[in-house]
């Protein structure tokens, strides 16, 4: 299942939002016109490698581009065309509702600290692991998690295809969420028991999702505006009522 639209909209634009998608496919650009042997040494310095992450805290903590600029500049960086657009859609579908009561500098701040916490809980499991880390999903998971709370009685408008053919259909945020997770956390489990030869071939960060995905869920409250809340539908499980603030 593939996330379209959100039954929660906002009444003026998610401004952090679509300027982190604006950034994040203006990188990516960037990295598709680099020669192959260029891309390769930008994903090193800027993706974040565990390795020598670990490498750097223990002999040289005061080398920050060995540790804390990757663990920054890799939510900014993705692997391929269907890696960024992927997140990408993620983003713009959970990330108005969630920019919407955090309000825009306070998103900002709970989207870089959650895909922080997403990158270092895949690092402490893998420390030794000298493939980079990069894209947006952690930081994206942490919406996610977020998302759960503050509309949980919203809908999903999702993407199935069967055999080629593209079926449309709702679900309740809470099941689509909470099965996403889920997911995760198997695959994640999965990963885990698997041989270190696996580990060394790269793949999906599934650590990293579950991660920002708790830390969201956890971090909420820290960054949830009281004052300001935003705007949102009266009932924002009901399409079909006028915008309100609330």
């Amino acid at each position: 299942m593939f996330p379209i639209q959100s039954s929660v909209l906002s009444c003026r634009p998610p401004a952090v939002t679509i300027t982190l998608i604006v950034i994040n496919v203006a990188v990516f650009l960037f990295q598709a016109g680099l020669p192959e042997y260029v891309l390769d040494a930008f994903i090193q310095d800027f993706g974040l490698v565990p390795a020598r992450q670990t490498w750097a805290l223990e002999r040289a903590p005061w080398r920050l581009d060995l540790w804390a600029v990757p663990a920054l500049t890799s939510m900014f960086l993705h692997g391929g065309w269907a890696h960024i657009a992927g997140n990408m859609v993620f983003l713009w579908v959970f990330g108005d509702g969630v920019e919407n009561r955090l309000g825009h500098g306070r998103f900002l701040a709970f989207y870089l600290l959650t895909g922080l916490v997403a990158g270092q809980t895949q690092a402490l499991l893998d420390p030794e692991s000298a493939i980079p880390l990069v894209g947006a999903s952690g930081a994206i998971s942490g919406v996610l998690g977020s998302y759960l709370l503050l509309y949980p009685r919203a809908w999903v408008t999702v993407l199935l295809p069967v055999l080629f053919i593209p079926f449309f259909f709702e679900v309740p945020a809470l099941l689509f969420l909470l099965f996403w997770y889920f997911q995760q956390l198997l695959s994640g489990t999965l990963w885990a028991l698997s041989d270190a030869a696996a580990h060394a071939t790269g793949g999906v960060a599934w650590w990293a999702h579950i991660g920002g995905f708790v830390a969201g869920l956890t971090l909420l409250g820290l960054f949830l505006d009281r004052q300001h809340k935003g705007y949102r539908r009266r009932e924002y499980c009901d399409r079909y009522r006028y915008s309100e603030r609330f």
